[in-house]
């Protein structure tokens, strides 16, 4: 069975290369191995969408103000900061 992230492949690698580590988690090592056996030549390189910080969403509030940009952009991404949609 192959990983479905990189998170739980680089679990499965941390399990079937530390026996230490497989018997905190309580996973066999044989699970772990199984896994690296499964997800060999597969790529993990996509991440997801990261969040905006608040303080960068401040910063492009201002520079909209300062733009002139149109007042319903800024309401809308002062909603967005909010967490409304």
């Amino acid at each position: 069975m192959p990983s479905t992230s990189g998170k739980q492949h680089r679990l499965m690698a941390l399990v079937a290369n530390n026996p230490a580590a497989a018997k905190r988690l309580g996973i066999p090592q044989s699970v772990g191995k199984e896994f690296m056996q499964a997800d060999k030549g597969r790529k993990f390189a996509e991440g997801g969408q990261m969040k905006e910080s608040k303080a960068m969403m401040k910063k492009e509030i201002g520079f909209m103000k300062k733009a002139g940009a149109p007042k319903s952009m800024v309401k809308h991404e002062m909603a967005e900061m909010k967490g409304a949609k």
